[in-house]
């Protein structure tokens, strides 16, 4: 491999802020365009189809790069990735921008794992640990600043504009990857769990489906059960899973993997509902919107890097926040920092406890199926989540339809009678509050699983089934790694 490395970091922190910012700055804009483009009762599947076609596809991508190389998998996912966001930005209907963000989360799917991997490749053992360092920091970034530029974005621009600025931004770090990376690539053999990916991502968008209700649970629970139970029995004999289920006879990774699933619920949950409390419920801005989540973007990187005890029972409190009667936009910004410095501290603990437990060469593929498991968790959250949301809101007759949508429009509900407010106003807070009450009992569910963990000593040299656990700094990494 030859290559240009500072054009090259360049290029790959262009990727990877792309993906890390879509779901902060999408989130605070979303209220917005449902005013704009309709359709409330589909709020939800405008997430859950960007992070089921963005989860699934990374051990696909991943394969591939040994196969074709990191280069031409990392175009071709910013290209799918641009292509998405343009089409995203000029959809006319809540239907299409559901349909682009799937296509914009297969290109997504391409980005961070690959990005990681040439990272792996153009340094060696000693500095990579500095530049992984690096490329985790773009996640705290744009966890800052995502929420409030979305904001800003809506307020002086337009909703649209959340997607088409990741086109100058992609098209640089495409052109930058292509004028300084150079790879010769040796092939190697493969087997692709295409029909793996496939049927999971069958089975959670029947789930997904299900959840709304008459028609689309007698269809979507029963396609669910049969996808999963196949997809359980394609997993068993395939010879490169998508998810490695030997893995998960080990007690640490079926508690770690249960709790990480959980913990995803919550944050993404979060990210996902906020942002409509503060502007449906409080009648805040785009721009209050985003800084009500901004707390607890930041909260959760902090906490993950000075902890090592998992207290998800602080998230729990945390939602208490939500429900006093009466609230200012302070209190949503002072129960998502309390959150995110909850499943912050959660955060550590668990990639501790996985990474600890299994051998070095199975290191990699336990941390990918422990933040596979809270993606995924996150994912089925928002869609049940939005179930329950568009129930509360079609159990009042007298609201007409299209009104929550307006409300959420620039009017604010301009022209709605008296008794049409009212009766949306209460309808909205009681789904969004039995919405933050189950993600209470999730975090709390959380918490109690997590007391499930055998207890592991980990001092720099932990004790492990008998085993010694070499700390980092001896070399008993192979130097091909």
């Amino acid at each position: 491999m030859k290559t240009n490395r500072p054009l090259t970091v360049v290029s790959l922190l262009l990727s990877l802020s792309m993906a890390a910012m879509e779901m902060t700055v999408v989130s605070t804009a979303m209220p917005t365009v449902v005013g704009d483009l309709g359709g409330i009762h589909y709020y939800s599947w405008v997430f859950t189809a960007y992070l089921l076609t963005s989860t699934v596809t990374v051990p696909i991508y991943g394969k591939l790069a040994d196969l074709y190389g990191r280069k031409p998998v990392l175009l071709a996912g910013i290209a799918v990735f641009l292509v998405g966001s343009m089409a995203s930005g000029l959809a006319q209907g809540i239907g299409a921008l559901i349909a682009f963000r799937a296509l914009q989360g297969l290109g997504a799917g391409a980005m961070q794992p690959t990005t990681l991997t040439i990272v792996g490749d153009i340094y060696n053992l000693e500095e990579r640990a500095r530049m992984q360092g690096v490329f985790g920091a773009v996640w705290g970034v744009a966890g800052l600043i995502g929420p409030l530029l979305g904001g800003i974005i809506v307020k002086y621009l337009s909703w649209r504009w959340v997607f088409f600025i990741n086109v100058p931004a992609g098209i640089a770090a495409a052109a930058l990857l292509m004028i300084s990376l150079h790879e010769n690539v040796e092939h190697r053999r493969h087997s692709l769990d295409l029909a793996g990916a496939g049927l999971l991502t069958l089975g959670l968008a029947a789930l997904l489906f299900g959840t709304h209700g008459g028609s689309a649970s007698a269809i979507g629970l029963p396609l669910a059960a049969v996808s999963l139970l196949v997809f359980f029995a394609v997993e068993k004999r395939a010879p490169e899973p998508v998810v490695p289920l030997d893995l998960f006879r080990e007690r640490v990774m079926s508690v770690a993997t249960a709790t990480g699933a959980l913990v995803g619920a919550g944050m993404i949950s979060m990210v996902t509902y906020v942002p409509l409390y503060v502007q449906g419920v409080l009648g805040g801005s785009p721009t209050e919107a985003g800084s009500a989540i901004t707390p607890m973007v930041i909260g959760w990187p902090i906490a993950s890097a000075v902890s090592g005890l998992a207290i998800s029972a602080i998230a729990a409190a945390a939602l208490a926040f939500f429900l006093r009667p009466g609230a200012s936009i302070h209190m949503p910004q002072a129960a998502s920092a309390l959150f995110g410095v909850g499943l912050g501290l959660a955060n550590t603990a668990l990639l501790i406890a996985v990474q600890t437990t299994v051998e070095w060469r199975q290191r990699g593929v336990a941390t990918a199926s422990t933040m596979f498991a809270r993606t995924i968790g996150g994912t089925l959250a928002v869609g049940v989540l939005g179930g329950i949301l568009g129930a509360a809101l079609r159990r009042d007759e007298s609201i007409p339809e299209g009104a929550a949508d307006q409300l959420l429009g620039p009017g604010h509900g301009q022209g709605l009678a008296s008794s049409v407010m009212e009766a949306l106003s209460v309808s909205l807070q009681s789904g969004l509050g039995i919405i933050f009450w189950t993600i209470a009992g999730i975090s709390l569910a959380a918490a109690a699983i997590s007391l499930l963990f055998p207890h592991l000593p980990v001092t720099g040299i932990g004790t492990v089934r008998g085993e010694v656990a070499q700390p980092a700094e001896m070399t008993t990494v192979p130097p091909e790694a």
